[in-house]
């Protein structure tokens, strides 16, 4: 048996049953046939999205492990070993979502960015998962990036990660904003036209709520 958790990724229950996990108890399995039939891939999942993998032989009924050995070779384990995580990535893509954001106050802002805007964060870049946009659906143009990065990138003096979120603004706000406490020059965007909060709660969320229109505005 395998333990699994997909990193930086939230289950959703309603997903998992309507891709055929059948719930047990506090547990949702899943059965599928892999390798021409040859064995049978046992999911389990828990509330918490932590996954247990059982592949079963279908003529011995004995366990399969060859599959997760690091070292092993050869074209029959290797067939096995491509169809199960074929099988974890179709399960991944079908019923998790990304939770790279941890601060509440990032949820905060992307129900308030979703209810108003109608705007979905986007993960652009499969190898930078910490790094995600808000475009507007009209004009495609960006109105926030939020970012996972060292405070220490801020000019603070603290290697501590922090969620930030860029937004636009017209160079004369940019200047009066921006105080290096509060209000940052624009992390990843040009400091012309954009500017960086940390979503740890330094700014109030009601205060956040206003620039974000300022920035969905400047974004047409």
């Amino acid at each position: 048996m395998a333990v699994i958790k997909f990193k930086d990724s939230k289950v959703d229950l309603d997903k998992l049953v309507k891709f055929g996990f059948v719930k047990n108890g506090m547990a949702y399995e899943y059965q599928e046939s892999i390798v021409d039939n040859q064995f049978l891939l046992k999911v389990t999942v828990n509330t918490d999205g932590g996954l247990e993998t059982q592949v079963i032989d279908s003529e011995t009924k004995a366990e399969y492990v060859l599959h997760l050995q690091p070292g092993a070779t050869g074209k029959f384990v290797t067939k096995v070993a491509n169809e199960y995580q074929a099988v974890l990535d179709k399960i991944q893509a079908a019923c998790y979502e990304k939770d790279v954001f941890k601060e509440p106050q990032v949820k905060d802002v992307s129900d308030y960015i979703n209810d108003t805007y109608d705007s979905q964060l986007e993960f652009l870049w499969k190898r930078s998962i910490h790094n995600a946009i808000w475009r507007r659906g009209d004009t495609n143009k960006w109105f926030g990036l939020l970012s996972v990065i060292p405070k220490s990138k801020l000019g603070l003096d603290s290697d501590e990660t922090v969620t930030v979120i860029d937004m636009r603004a017209d160079p004369e706000m940019i200047e009066k904003l921006v105080d290096n406490k509060k209000y940052f020059p624009g992390y990843h965007m040009s400091k012309r036209s954009w500017y960086t909060i940390m979503l740890n709660g330094s700014v109030d969320n009601q205060e956040i709520f206003e620039r974000l229109q300022e920035s969905y505005d400047l974004a047409k």
